[in-house]
This record gives structure tokens, C-alpha cells and sequence, in this order.
């Protein structure tokens, strides 16, 4: 080191370290005031994001800022997008006469103040998901002239504690803003199902938040009518559907005979058809179908015309779109012939049986097929009531019974009693189930008495004598159902063969072919079935599937 720095930085020579000032310019201000305005408003945010409550920047009716949704206004429906009225709705006019009051209340509440009653502030629309419940709800607001406001009961959902309860008050400060009004929850099974210690705060939050708001507005006062719609009642919670709440349950059943007709007829007409496509017969053929469904089905049957580049939507094409839905797509593979030959006597004897027993009971065939669907169904004969029946009869019951069980006294009499199939095991099933529910619970058994046992989950306090004695008017049922049918396809064994020779030939028989064919009159000529040949071995059998079913519509 040299000599003249040796002594740098002691105290007679210190370093001096010199800097120049720099001044505060007007950009730095300002990034600082944007970040602390950035930080003050996330933590806004985020306290009215955990606790629920509004600030002042949150006008009423209004959703406040958050970073979890957008910062949109909560209004109601247009009523211009509101096109279905009462008037349009088809197959639930019992529904109808009971919320008409609700229309009426909601276009002259006035009427109903000067009675000195107290208007409800709620019901409960419940049925099976596509009976209309959200369409009705819309008729309603659509007809009254009200403010429409539409919520799920999953909106309500979400992660953040509070947040749910904020959306609660924001849409009932909305109605009310907007009064007369009609706010319609669906599916409120998610909203307000039971509580229980194992619910997590958040929820419960969210549900005493909606109890609040309808115990806090005055019906007379406010104007505002909640309506909510669900699949499952028994899992709302009681305090939900006390009175003075959602008091008054409305049943939206699916349509009957007639209603299914009226539905049909409103989607038929949109499309193109001929003159072979009637409502009424769709609709008997079509039990315990939904308006969506129904809907669904005339859809299908049209785009299937299309397909076929056909002017007119046929009686084909609905035939095609109802065994489409009830059955599954059809199956192009072609199923080796002895098996063929197997499910024509299987599907055969389930035909002749209803046709035999049709005096006791029995329901009409409306089909019989051995045309093999995608869903694993070898074959199939469908029954269909002559008109909608909400009760059966003893006898109705036991001539259900042979005819489950005839596919397998068909396969018994081709076969041998060795060589049948598991074919039918769902007939079995039926069989059982049918069995079982006249024993334990429709009171047909002399043995068990008139005594409802329910399902074997309530079994704890039957003794085991009782339970060997059901059981075992369970298996005589079954068995007295195969001899009595095998002795009476014995007698007939030539019609059998017959039907099961022409289900051969044409695959599918309609109910008015097969009476023909019984008669020894011929039937028409139809085309065949274009299938495919490949694979055809690697096809599941009848008995590898057991789907042989006989659907009792």
C-alpha cells in the first residue's frame, strides 16, 4: 500500500462520504397514494366479503364491490323475456287453480287487505324435475304484471362466510324496491335444507339469513309474494315450511292421460306432421312421462325425420322416439340365431301370457320386439294401460305375476328345464317385488293378515316366525304364478310358436299384429332391419344380460 494512504480513515484522516439531495417528484406522490387506495380497498372488500355486511358504498338493492363476483345490479326479469302465461301451460290444471290465487293477490292486494286477512308470504311448488315448476312460477309474474326476480338455491352457496347471507338481503331489498314483486328460489333444497351440528356456519348463516327476511317484510305491506320450487320436501327444514313461510305446498304431478295429450298436441304443432301422429295415442303410450320429456320425445321423432329426409314427421318416427327414450338406442349387431330364437319364445310367451289373462286383469300389448338395444335389452314386450290407473287389484296383481315369469316358462318349453337362460333374471325381480309388496304392505295374503310390514329396514322388532311366514307366502306367490302360466302355455303352445316364428320374421310386433296373427290373418309387409355383421359373436346374450324386461306402463 503506499504511504500516503496508510493513514486514510484513522481519526486525523477520516473518509468523508458526500451525497446529493434528491428531490420528491409528483409521480412517486402519486404511486403512493394508488397503492395505499388499492390496500384500503381490497381490505373493504374482503371484511364485507367475510362478514356479510354492507358498507356504504353498497346501495341498496345493489350487490357490493367484491373480488369474488362481478359489481352488477340485482334486477329483475324483464317481463318482454317472460313469453309463457297460464294460458299456454298444458297438463297441470289442478296446479293452476291453486296459484291463481297467488295471481290475484299479486294484481289487487288490496282486495284481499280490505278482508282483514293476512296475506301469505310463500309456497312450496313440488314435483319431479320437468313438470314445469319454474314455468309456472314465470306464468305467474308474467300474468300478475310483477316484478320477476329468479334465484337458485346454489347461488347462494359459497366458500367466503357471510357471502350467502349478503346475496339473501340483497335480493329481498331488491323485491322490495320493486314491489309488487315475486322472488322464486329453485331447487331451495340447497338452500335450505336441514340443519344439523356437522353444517358448517356458512350455511346455517345463509338459511336463518332467508328465515329473517321473510319473518322481517310485511306481505300487506311490501307486496312481495317468495315462491320456491324442489324435487325433495323431506329434506327442507321445518322452520322453512312453518306457517307464516313457505306454508302452502303445491304438488306439480307429471301430466295424465289427458294432460300428457294437451302437452303433446302444444309441441306437435311446431313441427311438421301427417296425419298418422295422434296425441291421445302417444300420450296412453307414454305413462309417467314429464312435459320435458314429452318434449324431448317430439323433438327426437323430428330430428329423426330429418335424418330420413322425410317431409312429415310419421307415426314411425314417434314410435322410434319413444322406444329410443324408454329403451335405449337400438343395436345394429346381428345376434347369432339360436339366441335369436331364444329370446323370440322368451319375448313370445310374455306376449300370449298378456294376451290370455287380458280378462284377468292383464294389461293390452302395445308392442312385443326382439330388436336387441345398446343399453344390454335382448328383447321386450311393452304394456300399456287403456287409460291411467292409480290403483291395482288383487287380481291385476297375480295376472302381473304369470306374466313376468311366462319368458322363462317360454324358454322352459324351446329349452328344457337344463338349458334355460338368465334371461330372466329381471323378470324375477318384478316378480319378487310384486310379490313382496302384496304380502307386506297391500294386505293380499291370508297367512300375513292385513298388517303393513314397510321395508325390511323397519324389520327390528318382527319376530323371525313372521318373517319366515312373509317369505314364505313370497315364494308360494312366485311359484303359483310359474305352474299356473306353464299349464296354460302348455295348452297353447301352438300360438306360442306361432308369435315367436313371426317375431322371428319381422323382429317387432305391434299389439293389433299380433292379434291378427292369432286370427291367421296375414299383416303387412314392413322393411327389414339394416345391421351390421361384424362382431356379431362378441354380442352379449340374453342371458349374459338378463334385461328381458316387461315394462308395465
Amino acid at each position: 500500500m503506499p504511504a500516503f494512504q496508510s493513514d486514510l480513515g484513522t481519526s486525523e484522516r477520516p473518509i468523508v462520504v458526500v451525497s446529493a439531495p434528491q428531490k420528491a417528484t409528483w409521480q412517486g406522490t402519486v404511486w403512493l397514494f394508488l397503492l395505499v387506495g388499492i390496500g384500503i380497498s381490497l381490505f373493504i372488500s374482503i371484511v364485507e366479503d367475510l362478514t356479510g355486511m354492507p358498507t356504504s358504498r353498497s346501495a341498496p338493492g345493489t350487490r357490493g364491490p367484491s373480488f369474488m363476483f362481478n359489481n352488477s345490479d340485482v334486477a329483475p326479469v324483464s317481463l318482454d323475456d317472460l313469453t309463457v302465461t297460464f294460458e299456454s301451460i298444458r297438463g297441470c290444471d289442478e296446479a293452476k287453480k291453486e296459484l291463481e290465487d297467488i295471481v290475484e293477490f299479486l294484481k289487487d292486494p288490496e282486495k284481499f287487505q280490505a278482508m282483514g286477512g293476512h296475506l301469505p308470504k310463500g309456497a312450496l311448488l313440488v314435483g319431479p324435475p320437468g313438470c314445469g315448476k319454474t314455468l309456472l312460477a314465470k306464468a305467474i309474474a308474467k300474468d300478475a304484471g310483477v316484478a320477476f326476480f329468479y334465484a337458485t338455491g346454489s347461488e347462494f352457496d359459497e366458500l367466503y362466510v357471510g357471502v350467502g347471507a349478503r346475496r339473501v338481503r340483497e335480493l329481498f331489498s331488491a323485491a322490495k324496491l320493486h314491489a309488487p314483486a315475486l322472488i322464486f328460489i329453485d331447487e331451495i333444497d340447497a338452500l335450505g335444507g336441514k340443519r344439523s351440528k356437522s353444517d358448517h356456519s356458512y350455511s346455517r348463516m345463509t338459511l336463518n339469513q332467508l328465515l329473517a327476511e321473510m319473518d322481517g317484510f310485511n306481505s300487506n305491506k311490501d307486496s312481495v309474494f317468495v315462491l320456491a320450487a324442489t324435487n325433495t320436501p323431506d329434506t327442507l327444514d321445518t322452520a322453512l315450511t312453518r306457517p307464516g313461510r313457505l306454508d302452502t305446498t303445491i304438488a306439480i304431478d307429471p301430466p295424465d292421460m289427458k294432460g300428457r295429450a294437451e302437452v303433446l298436441q302444444v309441441y306437435l304443432d311446431k313441427i311438421k306432421k301427417d296425419s298418422t301422429v295422434n296425441a291421445m295415442e302417444i300420450a296412453r303410450g307414454t305413462t309417467g312421462f314429464t312435459g320435458a320429456e314429452l318434449s324431448n320425445l317430439v323433438n327426437i321423432a323430428a330430428i329423426r325425420a330429418a335424418v330420413l329426409n322425410k317431409a312429415k314427421v310419421t307415426k314411425d318416427e314417434i314410435e322410434y322416439a319413444k322406444d329410443r327414450v324408454m329403451m335405449g338406442t337400438e343395436s345394429k349387431k346381428v345376434i347369432p340365431e339360436e339366441e335369436r330364437r331364444v329370446t323370440a319364445f322368451h319375448e313370445g310367451a310374455h306376449a300370449l301370457s298378456a294376451i290370455l289373462l287380458r280378462d284377468q286383469g292383464a294389461e293390452p300389448v302395445h308392442k312385443a320386439t326382439i330388436v336387441p338395444r345398446g343399453s344390454g335389452i335382448m328383447g321386450l314386450v311393452q304394456q300399456v294401460p287403456e287409460k291411467d290407473r292409480y290403483s291395482q287389484s288383487k287380481r291385476q296383481c297375480l295376472a302381473r305375476l304369470k306374466v313376468c315369469v311366462a319368458g322363462r316358462v317360454g324358454e322352459e318349453l324351446l329349452l328344457g328345464s337344463d338349458d334355460v337362460t338368465t334371461g330372466a333374471s329381471s323378470d324375477f325381480q318384478q316378480a319378487t317385488n310384486m310379490a313382496r309388496n302384496m304380502v307386506r304392505r297391500f294386505g293380499f295374503s291370508d297367512q300375513v293378515g292385513f298388517v303393513d310390514y314397510g321395508d325390511t329396514s323397519d324389520w327390528t322388532y318382527i319376530s323371525d316366525e313372521t318373517k319366515k311366514k312373509m317369505e314364505g307366502e313370497v315364494n308360494r306367490l312366485v311359484a303359483d304364478a310359474y305352474k299356473d302360466t306353464k299349464a296354460m302355455l302348455i295348452t297353447h303352445r301352438k300360438e306360442l310358436e306361432i308369435i315367436a316364428e313371426s317375431l322371428l320374421k319381422y323382429e317387432t310386433l305391434t299389439g293389433e299384429d299380433l292379434n291378427k296373427i292369432l286370427k291367421g290373418e296375414s299383416i303387412p309387409p314392413r322393411p327389414t332391419r339394416i345391421v351390421s355383421t361384424s362382431n356379431a359373436n362378441n354380442m352379449p346374450s340374453a342371458g349374459n344380460k338378463g334385461k328381458n324386461a316387461v315394462p308395465i306402463s
